[in-house]
């Protein structure tokens, strides 16, 4: 039976809380705070101080999908997703410019480190990122204190150290580019940093996990599923080696994780079987994919896929995820319609006298607001395998419950529409029945954004299910094999062997029960399948620039026949469609980022989805890094104001490190 780290809050001595990159926890984000400040404090002496701020790293995995407040609008993870192909800003009852992002994304714009409402999460990103990496530098900075480490113990602490400071700097270089590479606590102020070259930043952390991977334990010698293990140290090498053209190298990890490492796809029903909030409503056919993503599938012995997860349940510390409010569509929005003119899916609670369980969508699927609604493509085109929108995919496979259409559903009684029962359209001839088809008109996996509102289904007056409350399991996965085999797909890819790459592509889909299989496969295949399979556990965003890293690199093609150059893919800026990264042209045949295609309704006069091309990176923020460094100055990225080639930007992270210690 495996054992899980329950989130207990961890009640650090002082000595153990060393800032190197403070923010402050109001909301005032005004404040400026500089990238580091000397608080003096006790040094570890313990190996207690090790675990509990290794034991704080991993913890704070999670904040990156949920958010550790409570924000019933959104989540982290949900800007990865808009600021991709297969999602956008859903809730357009808002702001009429808020998804503006081609004017709005500047450097001295909203980088709150706690957005609330209608924010997205840059600032998030950065303050998170750089708060993981303090924690992983105070166990590297302080470790040699504690004496009674053997040399295999104080090794495994800093393989775990390297695999959190890397995790952060991989995704931070794909978020913002060129940025300041920190690696140490330091004892007095430092407000004159430089930025370090993303390449360079790549070749430490690589060269980091190369010794991670040699000294972090199994899993099996770990003991607790939470913990950093040797597959996950491997599984960010594998990512690092893609990202620093190493496709050989990369394939040769990913061989060793998949045949030698003890991992198996699970191919069968397995642990406990959910069968969901009403199956009166929405039925599940019990299958594998459902099994595999029940948040408490996915901590157990008979996963064996499972290489990271981040452990969310307990009293203590657990982090509420409104996944079915967030990421589900608006079903019961006034402005969708009965052809008769009532409102199409009224929500009652169990003591009303109108309630009736077949129409109880709220308890099956959740009262969805569509703030992250999926893109037109994540609902169809990204389905297509040999011209055929594969429905047997249980992915994508409404008859077994996994996938919900919204023409699946029902109108509901006590509407007083004459139409109970009968399915929900979305045109009755040339009447438009429903008015919004961003925020209330969508398909969508449910097998992925189902989660137990523990708090409403104990309420008999609830009509409001959102998703992981207090009491509900909300665990989930930050690495699986299913992954692993597309990122040796990507390096066969890339080293020219699309065979290869299709074959596995296909274990993969084999063990969905698809219809349809590759014979050979694009770059664009490879990324169609990363989105049918980790929705909600790839960051989209990061990973389609990465990739777009690696075509350059790799001088192959893309889907549509474009190449990219080393010297410009990320330094660009224009919404017209030619060039950009292949990020770009992404966001260009993907989504409706500056256009509105056929089929598009949205109320009339809001003005929203551009995008530029310089978004490619985010821009460097003003006020939580620039303002505070005045000493030295920060690369700003390509497009945006204050940016400047000239400025001196660190080519190789040796002098990075060595300009450290000169305050």
């Amino acid at each position: 039976m495996k054992r899980y780290i329950k989130n207990k809050i961890l009640r650090l001595a002082p000595f153990i809380v060393l800032a190197m990159l403070s923010f402050s926890c109001s909301r005032d984000f005004l404040d400026s705070d500089p990238l580091s400040f000397y608080e003096p404090g006790t040094t570890f002496s313990t190996e207690a101080g090790l675990q509990a701020t290794l034991a704080l790293c991993d913890k704070q995995l999670r904040n990156n999908y949920i958010h550790y407040g409570v924000c019933s609008v959104s989540v982290p993870i949900g800007t990865e997703y808009i600021f991709s192909d297969m999602a956008q800003y859903g809730k357009t009852d808002t702001n009429g410019s808020i998804a503006d992002y081609a004017a709005n994304i500047l450097p001295t714009g909203d980088f709150r480190r706690d957005p609330s409402g209608e924010s997205i999460y840059l600032g998030f990103m950065w303050t998170e990122a750089y708060t993981g990496i303090k924690n992983a530098n105070t166990i590297l900075s302080y470790i040699g204190n504690v004496e009674s480490l053997s040399e295999d113990v104080k090794n495994k602490y800093i393989g775990q150290a390297y695999f959190h400071r890397s995790y952060r700097y991989l995704n931070l270089v794909y978020q913002f580019g060129d940025i300041p590479l920190i690696t140490k606590i330091l004892e007095v102020p430092k407000q004159s940093y430089y930025s370090t070259k993303k390449e360079a930043i790549i070749e430490m952390i690589t060269a980091d996990m190369e010794k991670a991977v040699e000294w972090v334990p199994e899993q099996a010698k770990i003991g607790y599923v939470g913990m950093v293990s040797k597959g996950a140290c491997r599984q960010l090498l594998i990512k690092c080696y893609l990202a620093s053209g190493r496709f050989a190298d990369a394939e040769a990890q990913a061989n060793i994780l998949i045949n030698q490492s003890g991992y198996s796809l699970v191919q069968n029903n397995f642990g406990i079987f959910d069968p969901g909030g009403n199956s009166a409503a929405w039925p599940i056919t019990r299958n594998v994919i459902w099994d595999l993503h029940r948040p408490e599938n996915k901590v157990i012995s008979a996963n064996t896929e499972a290489i990271l997860v981040a452990p969310n349940s307990g009293a203590q510390s657990f982090l509420r995820f409104n996944s079915m409010r967030i990421f589900g569509p608006n079903w019961n929005d006034n402005n969708l319609i009965t052809p008769d003119g009532k409102t199409a899916a009224p929500r009652y609670p169990l003591n009303n006298t109108n309630y009736r369980a077949q129409y109880d969508y709220q308890r099956a699927l959740g009262r969805g607001i569509g703030t992250i609604s999926g893109s037109y493509y994540s609902q169809h085109p990204m389905w297509i395998v040999n011209g055929v929108e594969d429905k047997q995919d249980l992915r994508h496979n409404s008859t077994v419950g996994n996938w919900v259409n919204m023409e699946d559903l029902k109108y509901t009684f006590g509407s007083g529409s004459t139409y109970v029962g009968q399915n929900f359209r979305m045109k009755d001839g040339s009447k438009l029945l429903a008015q919004d088809s961003i925020r209330d008109w969508y398909d969508f996996p449910h097998y992925k954004i189902f989660m137990h509102d523990v708090e409403a289904e104990a309420n008999p007056a609830a009509n409001d299910f959102q998703g992981a409350t207090s009491g509900s399991t909300a665990h989930m996965y930050i690495y699986r094999l299913a992954e692993t085999y597309l990122l040796r797909a990507e390096a066969r890819f890339y080293q020219g062997n699309a065979t290869g790459a299709a074959q596995d592509v296909n274990v993969v889909r084999a063990r969905a029960g698809a219809a349809q299989m590759y014979t050979t496969v694009t770059i664009g295949d490879i990324c169609a399948e990363r989105g049918r399979e980790l929705y909600l556990e790839e960051w989209r965003n990061v990973e389609l620039k990465r990739i777009s890293h690696c075509l350059a690199m790799s001088g192959k093609p893309d889907e549509w026949g474009n190449t990219y150059s080393l010297s410009n893919w990320d330094k660009q800026s224009g919404t017209d469609a030619a060039g950009g990264s292949y990020w770009w042209q992404r966001i260009v045949h993907y989504t409706l980022y500056n256009k509105y295609p056929a089929g598009i309704s949205i109320k009339p006069g809001v003005k929203f989805y551009t995008m530029d091309k310089r978004n490619n990176y985010w821009p460097i923020p003003f006020r939580l890094a620039i303002e505070p460094n005045i000493k030295g100055q920060l690369s700003q990225n390509f497009g945006y104001d204050g940016y400047n080639e000239s400025v001196k930007v660190w080519d190789k992270w040796q002098d990075a490190i060595d300009d450290e210690s000169q305050i």
